[in-house]
């Protein structure tokens, strides 16, 4: 892709851009769909931030989320990176399908079968998501892609196993787990919850900053 399949200004597109989401919130890119070469393309835009401090934060973003979708090429789980765009955009495939809160009556166990398959996958490969959650999780016929990898982390061989780690690939099969309950009603098993069920250490870092949390609201 190239600078000049992007809108001279993302805030106010032309009709033929489709809008997806507009970033509001800190380091939120705007999300739109466009067409480059013919075929629909979602460009994730941190444009907003040129000429600005946070440029910096919105190219790292950018660049961490390129390398690790170079480094799913192929996989039917995650949509092909198509590139980079003036350090602030990225082109992504477009994957035609609903999100899975939107699919979530179509979505059986099977597409969560596959979508624990796909994440542990991803684990297995030292790549954790860390931004699991209906929204993120796409569903193209009845197989589902995860997107924004914006969050994403990779972490060397060697590191795996630390607490830190483990924790990540937890938090996301937890979260697997949650959104199958919430969606089907299909409860985890006891021998999962157990193995999904977070560690001491990090309900005392959540119940830490919670009480600091209520002290800063006092």
């Amino acid at each position: 892709m190239n600078a000049n399949a992007l809108p001279r200004d993302p805030r106010s597109l032309p009709p033929d851009v489709r809008l997806l989401k507009r970033g509001e919130r800190f380091l939120e890119p705007d999300v739109y769909v466009l067409h480059v070469d013919g075929r629909p393309a979602v460009v994730k835009d941190y444009g907003r931030y040129r000429r600005t401090p946070l440029s910096l934060l919105a190219r790292l973003l950018v660049r961490r989320e390129a390398r690790v979708l170079a480094l799913l090429r192929g996989w039917r789980h995650a949509p092909a990176l198509l590139g980079t765009i003036g350090g602030l955009a990225l082109g992504i495939e477009f994957i035609a399908g609903e999100t899975l809160g939107e699919a979530a009556l179509e979505a059986g166990s099977h597409v969560f079968q596959q979508l624990r398959g796909a994440v542990a996958s991803l684990h297995a490969n030292g790549i954790t998501h860390n931004d699991l959650h209906p929204a993120n999780v796409l569903v193209a016929g009845s197989t589902p892609v995860l997107i924004d990898f914006a969050s994403a982390m990779r972490t060397p061989r060697w590191l795996r196993w630390f607490p830190l780690a483990r924790e990540l690939r937890r938090s996301d099969l937890a979260n697997v787990a949650k959104m199958r309950q919430r969606l089907t009603g299909e409860a985890p098993t006891p021998r999962e919850a157990e193995l999904l069920a977070p560690p001491r250490w990090v309900d005392a870092i959540r119940l830490g900053w919670k009480r600091i949390y209520r002290r800063l609201k006092a």
